[in-house]
């Protein structure tokens, strides 16, 4: 491919629009240009980079034996509605009418499509197992599209799935496509990590992660690199270490302080003098059998799904409910003095806290778990900095990260509602089990970006890079320059390598700062000067390092390192 043929329209400025390091350095590189919030132009290079990550994941698809079909992007809403997820689903779903009236939805996922085809043609157990995949575009109507391609309305997703039989077959497809992930990811360059995850809307029992590390990253993973123990902050649990609370610990009175005005646990321990982890957040919940209270460290927050997974689903307590249900403003509430239902952090179990008065202006000092109130001691804090791995005991860390793959252990959530059954050996129906496996190609691009990139512009991994080489000629008004490039340019394709002729009249800077920019992995550079003494020089994009070579010698040796 020649520069003068394909569309690279690069800047020089920082878009102002661009924060994280992928966006900036893909509208900047000439890689992707933006419609509206959320849907992006893929221009040429960028479309060659989301091919090879494209072909690396149905090259390890088909080694497992999974099969590639294609399903609609427009869905019918009566299969959406027999799953129930038609009216669980909200904003995030774009809904429409076709020209009859009927409900439609542009799909987010394929769960149920995929699910009603097995149940119109999977019979009998002889059909099993089966595993299915598709490349596809998705869309989502994100509330807040942000950092490029990796959080878009309209997005391309490599999902498959498998059905079987029983939960061994499930098991065996769940680790068939976790091993085939760690192919595809390390084939595409990334570091990345497996890590445990909450199903969520997916539903299911199980499922994992995978995250890749970088500054983009919206999620957090807790990490303990003693024991390899690895979960998303959403269902990370953690022991936190002991605390010293403040106040004689001998004394097991409680004694009233007066706080006017002091209501947060900020606001309180300035005043007093104390640490945050001396004192009991008290938080009143409404869930589905009522008020409870849900207790945590001061220095700690309430993890929202770890509680909706004890208690169902809840909301807080509105100001005036507060008020009418335990007598008391919200900031001086305690978990003694009442016989309100009481979910308390395992953090809470040992030691002398300081917490709400339940009376207006004041707080309890002498607090003691099991001795001024009772509760039900569960998990129920978020995971951080500081807290012990839950297995091994060792310190965790935290690292921000992009997620990249996702599997679930769905079972029979989609196959029951949508009838989708077979036929045993002795002719009893059973519900097909299940599994769900997704990539996201963009987000693995974005990632590769976030982790590969320097102050002149991006890095590839050779596996996924537009180019393999760009052979960048100082001199168009030298002939031995025009020469020895097209030379080895002709020799490079000959031997099915991938390289950019850069053959536009544009200053050498020019070309060297673009060719920086594009991160292609190696540059071929053809000089005057050089060719005087018999060379070219042969630059890596990642290490900066620049060998003199032949020009009859350049090929063979690129080809040591071409993928």
């Amino acid at each position: 491919m020649r520069f003068s043929n394909i569309f690279i329209p690069t800047l020089r400025e920082v878009p102002s629009e661009a924060e994280a390091v992928s966006h900036v350095l893909m509208l900047r590189a000439g890689y992707v240009r933006q419609l509206a919030a959320g849907l992006y132009i893929y221009l040429p290079l960028a479309l060659r980079v989301m091919e090879k990550i494209n072909n690396i994941i149905r090259e390890e698809m088909d080694l497992i034996g999974a099969q590639e079909i294609s399903m609609p992007g427009l869905h019918p809403s009566e299969i959406w509605e027999k799953t129930g997820r038609w009216n669980d689903i909200g904003d995030e779903m774009f809904r429409l009418k076709d020209r009859g009236g009927r409900d439609m939805c542009l799909g987010m996922t394929h769960e149920e499509i995929i699910t009603w085809l097995a149940s119109m043609e999977i019979r009998s157990y002889r059909d099993l197992p089966q595993v299915w995949y598709q490349i596809q575009t998705k869309f989502r109507d994100e509330a807040r599209p942000k950092s490029g391609i990796l959080r878009t309305r309209e997005f391309i997703m490599k999902d498959s799935y498998s059905f079987d039989r029983d939960d061994k077959g499930l098991e065996e497809n769940y680790q068939k496509h976790a091993d085939a992930y760690h192919r595809i990811f390390k084939r595409c360059g990334l570091k990345f990590y497996q890590v445990e995850s909450d199903p969520g809307m997916m539903g299911g029992a199980v499922a994992h992660e995978f995250m890749s590390p970088g500054p983009a990253g919206e999620d957090m993973v807790i990490l303990c690199h003693k024991c390899g123990y690895a979960a998303n902050q959403e269902l990370a649990g953690s022991v936190s270490p002991s605390q010293s609370p403040s106040g004689d610990e001998k004394s097991r009175s409680l004694e009233d302080i007066s706080t006017p005005g002091k209501r947060t646990v900020a606001e309180v321990s300035e005043f007093l003098k104390a640490d945050a982890s001396c004192f009991i957040k008290s938080l009143l919940l409404i869930g589905p059998e009522g008020p409870f209270l849900a207790l945590v460290r001061g220095d700690q927050d309430l993890h929202e799904k770890k509680l909706q997974r004890i208690a169902g689903d809840f909301r807080p307590a509105q100001k005036d409910e507060v008020k009418d249900i335990l007598g008391v403003e919200a900031g001086f509430i305690g978990p003694h003095n009442n016989r309100m239902k009481k979910i308390a952090d395992v953090s809470l179990k040992e030691g002398v806290y300081i917490s709400g008065a339940n009376k207006e202006g004041f707080h309890t000092k002498g607090i003691r778990p099991d001795v001024h109130f009772d509760a039900e001691w569960r998990d129920i804090h978020v995971a951080g900095e500081g807290d012990l791995c839950p297995k091994c005991g060792a310190g965790i860390e935290l690292e921000k990260v992009i997620e990249i793959g996702n599997i679930f252990k769905l079972g029979t959530k989609y196959s029951k509602p949508l009838k989708a059954v077979y036929l045993d050996e002795n002719g009893k129906e059973s519900p097909l089990i299940m599994g769900s496996y997704g990539i996201g190609p963009a987000r693995i691009a974005a990632a590769a970006i976030e982790q590969n990139n320097d102050g002149d512009g991006i890095i590839w991994p050779q596996s996924i890079a537009p180019f393999y080489v760009e052979i960048i000629p100082l001199s168009l008004d030298d002939g031995d320059v025009i020469k020895t490039a097209e030379t080895i340019y002709k020799n490079l394709l000959d031997e099915n390598i991938e390289v950019i002729l850069d053959d536009r009249d544009e200053r050498p800077g020019v070309k060297f700062k673009d060719a920086d920019l594009i991160g292609i992995p190696f540059q071929i550079i053809v000089g005057k000067k050089g060719l005087k003494e018999g060379v070219v020089e042969l630059k890596s994009r990642k290490t900066k390092e620049t060998k003199k070579l032949p020009p009859s010698g350049v090929v063979e040796h690129l080809k040591k390192f071409a993928m």
